[in-house]
């Protein structure tokens, strides 16, 4: 027997479980007898209990080993502030996120987590500051306070909102990511905006309390000279004549091929695109498709086949067979609607693994192992058997979906098989099955009226007879002094009686003169053959090519390629191709077609929309800039490192695929990726102000492009290592690695090449405007 269990909504699971395992324990030897074992099968509660847990703890490491950097790279007051300034900012932003609806759930941690690097930034910089111009010899705090923050609360604040700006239009990606994902974008922009607030407020006042006078004067003016003399040596040469103009050009041109050259790295497959990478999961499922009219006993045979191979896996705790029936329902079978299958020719084995703590194969691992062998015995018996992993992400009818129109079911099934067999001629393509239901005999048993009237048979004795041989039919009932409720006695052909036709027709009934009747006397049997189920989508008839991808690449996108490739050379109708759509359904719904669906149309929406949210934030950002410097060419320089990450991304993703890390470009890298925007645009705000800062001040042009480098390079340094740590701790997350790839190596390459390249591009396009002429000044 199997007990499932749902919560309502707004209910913790936890909780629920929690006191559902404790009332079974307390039935135990009353209304559970001694002979039963019971099982906890699936325990979600627990899972996500650990999940949270686990994540919290990771929250909390990233946000001391933020506080340990500024410790080490400017002192353990400034490291106290800034530790301060991050659990007010957190707090404030827990309160806000529950205010706004959103649970403590692993997407909601992981938001925080990602957050931790750029919730800090504003602290950092206001806090680097105030110790820069101590350590320049303001004489006291109150006057090295205001002077701090003033210096950088212009570009802090437009720094801040460029990252909301490219965060936020994430939180309106439609479809079924939309609600995954917006957890990540609303936690964030709400944290930015109460950080600037905490870092202009409760920043300063700290510093005021806890630096006082224990800033040392000299420490800081030498290592900002060390600072210059490199970038002098470095940066200088492309600033100075002719020589620099052409070293400009060969830097902006390696810059270019690099950016190539990482695009490229996705047209080689060297980075590998998929919607989501498999989670590593304690369970997998293996559902069975036996051909229409078999009977559930053998059903139950085959199962019992599989399952003791499954025990033999080293990593299988237990499992639980479903003949006949459904598997209690779980997140796969939302969409899958396994819950609706019941049927003698059905069945499902849920097979539970131990705690991924306690074994060395990944589940997803695992469950490329035992697919030959599963699908060697299921082939012996004529049975489809599918391998199918808990979804990352939301659940589709299959990773590969090829939807057949046509105009009538009998084109679109044979259409169906040819294409099939493309499934099965593209390499890695595994788990293949269609909505195409074989043909199977049927039985009706007529009733002759005639004769049934002569011999006074009514034809309602011939259906109840027929019932109660093949369904059973309760004829009375057994009273017990000790039973709560009557025992039915019910009446049934055995199942042995019921798999022929002859014995079924040996039965007689009763006519109006008491005189039994056998059937066969008066029924005719007709042999036709059962009718077939025709599904429909969007009120058109469609038949379903299903698959799954299992090989070397593991995504369904390049199956999706080799079959459409495939299908292209090889036509299924005539000479003409068959018509192969992505993006919508058929035009024409009367002529042979394919839509491509499953993975597929959930990557194309999600990467759709995330690609609008990320124009939608550049133009924002672009905006946001032309408005605080009152320039329609500065905005350009200052976004132009937004590029420059590409050159991180890509090639961080391809160095750690090649390391074995699994590591595709994923939903959550294009998330990274956004977020990459308004980060390193931060780092071009605070050099250009800068700059424009020092001119004012009548400092050269040249010069103020060196010093910007090296004044700030330390603030620019520390933040972007800041967000580099906090990503570090979520990239061992099989579904939020990508993220963390993208934000590590996006911000390590990007943050190394913005402080060269914007210093010297702001130069090269805006030095007749702002380099003052000859005898001037």
């Amino acid at each position: 027997m199997t007990v499932a269990i749902a919560k309502q909504p707004g209910t913790n699971a936890v909780d629920i479980a929690n006191q559902v395992v404790e009332r079974i324990e307390q039935l135990k030897g009353i209304f559970i007898p001694d002979g039963v074992h019971v099982t906890v099968t699936r325990n979600y509660g627990e899972t996500a209990d650990a999940k949270a847990k686990q994540l919290i703890s990771k929250l909390l490491f990233a946000t001391i080993s933020v506080v340990l950097l500024v410790l080490v790279a400017i002192g353990w007051r400034e490291a106290l502030i800034v530790g301060l300034a991050v659990v007010i900012t957190l707090a404030i932003t827990l309160f806000a996120s529950w205010a706004w609806g959103f649970t403590l759930n692993r997407v909601s941690l992981f938001a925080l987590i990602f957050s931790i690097g750029i919730l800090v930034d504003d602290a950092i910089v206001v806090v680097e500051n105030i110790h820069r111009h101590m350590a320049m010899g303001a004489r006291n705090m109150l006057e090295a306070i205001p002077h701090a923050v003033d210096e950088v609360g212009g570009p802090t604040i437009l720094a801040t909102f460029t990252v909301i700006a490219a965060l936020l239009p994430m939180a309106f990606v439609s479809g079924l990511m939309g609600p995954y994902m917006s957890p990540i974008p609303i936690n964030a922009s709400i944290g930015m905006l109460i950080s600037l607030v905490v870092a202009f407020v409760v920043t300063p006042w700290m510093a005021n309390k806890l630096l006082g006078a224990h800033v040392a004067h000299a420490g800081g003016e030498s290592g900002e000279k060390r600072l210059y003399q490199w970038f002098n040596r470095y940066m200088g040469p492309f600033l100075r004549g002719d020589a620099g103009r052409t070293k400009r050009w060969w830097l902006f041109g390696v810059i270019a091929a690099l950016i190539v050259v990482s695009v490229g790295l996705v047209v080689v497959q060297a980075v590998i695109l998929k919607m989501l990478p498999f989670d590593n999961k304690s369970e997998f499922q293996v559902v069975v498709d036996m051909p229409e009219g078999t009977s559930v006993e053998k059903t139950a045979q085959v199962l019992g086949e599989l399952g003791r191979y499954i025990a033999t896996v080293p990593e299988v705790t237990d499992y639980q067979a479903y003949a006949g029936t459904a598997a209690p329902i779980n997140f796969n079978g939302l969409v899958r609607q396994y819950y609706l299958r019941e049927a003698a020719n059905v069945g499902d084995i849920q097979v539970n693994l131990v705690d991924k703590a306690a074994r060395e194969r990944k589940s997803h691992e695992i469950a490329l192992a035992v697919r030959a062998p599963l699908q060697d015995i299921a082939r012996r018996h004529e049975a489809n058997v599918k391998i199918v992993e808990v979804p990352p992400g939301p659940p589709v009818l299959a990773p590969l979906v090829a939807e057949i129109y046509g105009l009538d079911y009998d084109g679109q099934r044979q259409v169906a098989m040819r294409v099939r067999e493309s499934f099965a001629a593209t390499a890695d393509v595994v788990d293949i099955d269609d909505s195409i239901e074989a043909t199977a005999p049927k039985i009706m048993v007529r009733v002759d009226q005639a004769k049934a009237a002569l011999l006074g048979v009514a034809q309602q004795s011939v259906v109840s007879a027929l019932s109660a041989a093949l369904s059973g039919e309760d004829a009375s009932y057994l009273h017990f002094e000790n039973t709560k409720y009557p025992v039915p006695i019910r009446l049934e052909y055995a199942v042995a009686d019921k798999a022929h036709i002859e014995n079924l027709l040996d039965m007689r009934v009763r006519g109006r003169d008491g005189t039994l009747v056998p059937l066969v006397d008066i029924v005719e049997v007709i042999e036709t053959r059962r009718e077939h189920a025709i599904h429909h989508k969007d009120l058109l008839p469609v038949t379903y090519v299903t698959s799954d991808v299992a090989g070397e690449v593991d995504s369904p996108l390049y199956g999706m390629f080799g079959i459409m490739a495939h299908l292209g050379a090889h036509p299924v109708e005539g000479s003409e191709p068959l018509a192969q759509y992505l993006f919508s359904t058929p035009e024409n719904p009367y002529q042979d077609a394919l839509k491509w669906d499953g993975e597929w149309q959930i990557t194309y929406e999600t990467f759709r929309d995330m690609g609008i949210a990320y124009s939608v934030g550049l133009v924002l950002i672009f905006l946001l800039v032309v408005a605080q410097f009152r320039s329609y060419l500065v905005p350009l320089i200052i976004m132009a490192p937004i590029p420059l990450t590409i050159i991180g991304v890509m090639p961080g993703h391809a160095l750690l695929d090649l390391l074995f890390m699994d590591a595709k470009f994923t939903a959550t890298s294009m998330i990274g990726m956004i977020a990459l925007a308004g980060i390193i645009v931060r780092n071009s705000i605070l050099l250009v102000d800068f700059i424009n800062e020092q001119v004012r001040m009548g400092t050269p042009f040249e010069e103020a492009v060196i010093r910007s480098g090296a004044v700030r390079a330390k603030p620019i340094v520390l933040t972007g290592v800041a967000a580099m740590l906090g990503a570090f701790f979520i990239l061992d997350d099989p579904i939020f690695s990508g993220l963390a790839i993208a934000l590590i190596f996006g911000i390590l390459v990007s943050t190394a090449l913005t402080l060269l390249v914007i210093p010297v591009m702001y130069y090269a396009f805006m030095r007749k405007r702002l380099e003052k002429p000859v005898g001037e000044g």
